[in-house]
C-alpha cells in the first residue's frame, strides 16, 4: 500500500509561521536601491544614480552572506561563495566605474 502524496499545506515549510512574505523583503530593499538609482539616472545625475546602482548590488551582497538560504529569497540564485562573489564583483565594477569615468557627453 503507496502513502499519497502530501497536498500543499504539507508541503510548506514547517519554520515559515505564516510570515513567508519576508523572504522577498531583502530583494524589494535591493529593488527600491536600484529604482532610486534610476530615478537619480532620469534626473541627469548619472554618476549617482550608477553608484547607488552598484551600491544595490553590494547591499545584495551583504544580505546574501548574512541571511540563511531559507532567509534570502530571491537573491539566492547558485551557492553563497559564489553569489557573494559575483554580487561583490559586479557591484564594485559598477561604483568604480561611476566614480571614475569623467567628462563625456554627461559630464
Amino acid at each position: 500500500m503507496t502513502t499519497p502524496a502530501p497536498g500543499p499545506a504539507e508541503r510548506r515549510d514547517p519554520d515559515a509561521g505564516g510570515r513567508g512574505w519576508l523572504v522577498h523583503v531583502p530583494l524589494a530593499v535591493v529593488f527600491l536601491l536600484v529604482l532610486a538609482g534610476g530615478v537619480r539616472i532620469g534626473m541627469y545625475h548619472w554618476r549617482q544614480g550608477t553608484a547607488l546602482i552598484g551600491g544595490a548590488l553590494l547591499v545584495a551582497a551583504v544580505l546574501r552572506a548574512m541571511l540563511t538560504d531559507a532567509q534570502v529569497g530571491m537573491l539566492k540564485i547558485r551557492g553563497r561563495a559564489v553569489d557573494v562573489l559575483c554580487y561583490v564583483g559586479l557591484g564594485g565594477l559598477i561604483v568604480f566605474a561611476a566614480l571614475t569615468i569623467t567628462g563625456g557627453p554627461f559630464g
